[in-house]
């Protein structure tokens, strides 16, 4: 079975997760200043909070995030304890992880989160904001 592959896959999604989380903040704020109102899409809205709020927990908890925790087990699996592999690969390892203790990180986190509320309080989601379906044939 191809390990490393795996685990670089899981390197990948871990980052696209961290991107979300922070890119989405920045979409929230600057759709709703520019008026883009899918921004504010419950759905979208509550992945956002849910998925930076599994974050706090986890960090709050103690616990290492289960995709930490998979990477590194492919890793060992395919017998690559360092991460000499590819140019990306590399870059995304250095952007993802940081060498700090573990408190600067659940005080960035929750400051974070808070963040993330505030956007929620300021800019809230809103139910079904698309045009009902006779309104969009009327305008036809």
């Amino acid at each position: 079975m191809p390990y490393e592959l795996l685990a670089n896959a899981v390197l990948t999604l871990h980052t696209a997760l961290v991107l979300f989380v922070v890119a989405g903040l920045v979409i929230i704020v600057a759709g709703n200043l520019l008026g883009w109102r899918w921004v504010n899409a419950l759905w979208f809205r509550l992945l956002h909070i849910g998925t930076i709020g599994i974050v706090v927990a986890e960090s709050w908890l103690g616990i290492e995030c289960p995709l930490t925790t998979l990477e590194r087990w492919l890793r060992v699996q395919a017998h690559a304890t360092s991460y000499q592999g590819s140019f990306i690969e590399h870059w995304l390892q250095a952007v993802l992880f940081w060498s700090a203790p573990a408190w600067v990180f659940t005080v960035a986190y929750t400051v974070f989160a808070l963040a993330v509320a505030a956007a929620w309080w300021f800019f809230p989601p809103r139910v079904g904001l698309r045009a009902p379906r006779a309104a969009v044939d009327a305008e036809c």
